[in-house]
């Protein structure tokens, strides 16, 4: 049920970030879903890492914000699309 609840989040994080980023996204609506899918199971698995989540525990919505804009941000440095 943790995978489940990590991919909601980073769902509605994905929108989130997409909305926050400034300029024009590469990317689209799934796309960008997916990086905030990743982001926040990044976040989850690096907090574990870190000591701030327990196993069970999923990262906290602000950490996954954080974890899709970076993974956003250089999203659009490899494909080359200026912010």
């Amino acid at each position: 049920m943790s995978i489940i609840w990590t991919i909601l989040i980073g769902f509605i994080v994905g929108i989130i970030a997409k909305f926050l980023m400034p300029g024009r996204d590469p990317a689209g609506f799934f796309i960008t879903a997916l990086i905030g899918i990743a982001g926040s199971i990044i976040a989850t698995y690096l907090g574990r890492f870190m000591g701030f989540y327990r196993v069970g525990e999923s990262a906290g919505f602000i950490a996954a914000v954080i974890g899709a804009i970076i993974l956003l941000f250089f999203y659009r440095m490899v494909t080359g699309k200026k912010a």
